[in-house]
């Protein structure tokens, strides 16, 4: 059922232009970000060359598309989860969702890994294009394997964000602001507590995603963003509850 609420969501996004739209937005600026510094590479080359254990070719070209990626994703992904709740409230087809015969779990967990196949679509490409260099240049795999996975843990927890704020209401445009403002303050607290090891830079996103850029997989940040995930699962299934119980 799970897998039957995942097709019909990909189908209902590919369907849109909103998904086709996004989805060459993003890849735009990304392959311009990894085309500006691919260029600033080859005219540091020689320069880089004569640094002590320097930065490379993944560190100047490849990083810096996940770095940006990261901000744009951010700002992007509240507008592929504000409709997937609240648009079945402004519809008021939510009655025939909760009464289906699906649980809660099936339906929320269905939409969430919907959008979170989505957004792995783009990081592919982006995977896919920061590849396309080995060729002609040396890169490190570990270092793009360790961006892909934090850029792929920080989307899939933007999306639980978004799909519990659109479960709390049937403005689709609301839903995306407030899943913005959630997103982006727990993005930037951690610029109000200058002491690393304060509460507020602990429970910072940023703070946990910026390791990730430097090639650093710790268990301790791959726990926070899992953590994050599951909370806002568990209060989206709480509220899809509460709206059957009403019901």
């Amino acid at each position: 059922m799970i897998t039957a609420i995942i097709s019909k969501e990909l189908k209902s996004m590919f369907a849109s232009p909103l998904a086709w739209v996004l989805m060459a937005f993003l890849q735009g600026i990304f392959s311009f970000i990894f085309m500006s510094q691919l260029e600033n590479f080859s005219m540091m080359q020689a320069q880089l060359a004569s640094i002590p254990d320097g930065p490379g070719l993944t560190e100047v070209a490849v990083t810096p598309v996940f770095s940006v990626a990261a901000i744009v994703i951010l700002f992007s992904v509240p507008l592929l989860t504000m409709r997937l709740i609240a648009e079945e409230r402004r519809n008021q087809t939510i009655i025939f969702l909760i009464s289906a015969p699906l649980s809660m779990t099936q339906i929320i967990l269905g939409k969430f890994l919907a959008t979170v196949f989505f957004l792995e679509i783009i990081f592919f490409i982006t995977f896919l294009m920061s590849l396309s260099v080995l060729p002609g240049g040396s890169l490190d795999l570990g270092l793009i394997f360790s961006c892909v996975l934090g850029i792929s843990l920080l989307g899939a927890t933007f999306s639980s964000i978004g799909l519990f704020v659109s479960c709390l209401t049937n403005h689709p445009v609301v839903a995306a602001i407030l899943s913005l403002a959630i997103a982006l303050g727990l993005w930037i607290i951690n610029l109000t507590a200058p002491d690393p090891e304060s509460i507020l830079n602990q429970i910072s996103i940023f703070s946990h995603w910026e390791p990730f850029l430097e090639g650093t997989i710790a268990l301790k940040h791959i726990a926070y963003f899992l953590i994050i995930i599951m909370v806002f699962i568990v209060l989206s299934i709480r509220r899809l509850d509460a709206d059957r119980l009403q019901s």
